[in-house]
């Protein structure tokens, strides 16, 4: 006896349905609630046709996979190894380029032509910039709001001539 993945109901003979994505061993009751998901008959009865088609597909699908972990050459990267991050003081450098300018949060509002609730949030920390409030409050104010994390990266890997960093050399102790 297996329980229905839905109710909890003991079921002798569970039906496999697709509920929101998901494919689940329901009872009877449940199944109104899904899509049944049928079972290839045509695997148990293969032809050479079906197993050939079959074969090549998995054997290219493999060689693929193969090319495109190998095409990574060492570390694997991703989208975010590009992306710079917003600085963790953003909204104290935005408030002190605004008032060192001289300007109110509705006049830098009207420049930017931004409602001035979002500069209220973003100096109070409330809200991060988008990607184009970001460039927007960096070409009015003259400031950089990303964080410049690199140069903490390539001071890890570069290590001194003498030998490497080691994980005692970068963490400070609060004892």
């Amino acid at each position: 006896m297996v329980q229905c993945e839905m109710c909890g109901k003991e079921v002798s003979s569970p039906n496999r349905v697709k509920i929101e994505g998901a494919e689940l061993d329901v009872c009877d009751e449940c199944t109104d609630f899904g899509t049944e998901v049928t079972t290839e008959d045509s695997s148990t009865t293969s032809t050479k046709y079906s197993t050939s088609s079959s074969g090549s597909d998995s054997s290219s699908s493999t060689a693929s996979s193969a090319n495109s972990s190998s095409s990574g050459g060492g570390r694997r990267r991703d989208m975010f190894d590009e992306m710079d991050e917003v600085a963790q003081d953003y909204d104290q450098r935005i408030r002190n380029a605004r008032e060192s300018d001289g300007m109110s949060q509705e006049d830098l509002a009207r420049k930017l032509n931004e409602k001035a609730s979002l500069i209220r949030k973003l100096e109070r920390g409330d809200t991060l910039p988008t990607d184009e409030i970001q460039t927007k409050l960096e070409r009015e104010l003259g400031i950089s709001l990303s964080e410049g994390g690199s140069s903490e990266e390539n001071e890890w890997s570069s290590g001194e001539s003498q030998g490497s960093y080691t994980l005692g050399d970068m963490v400070e102790r609060k004892d």
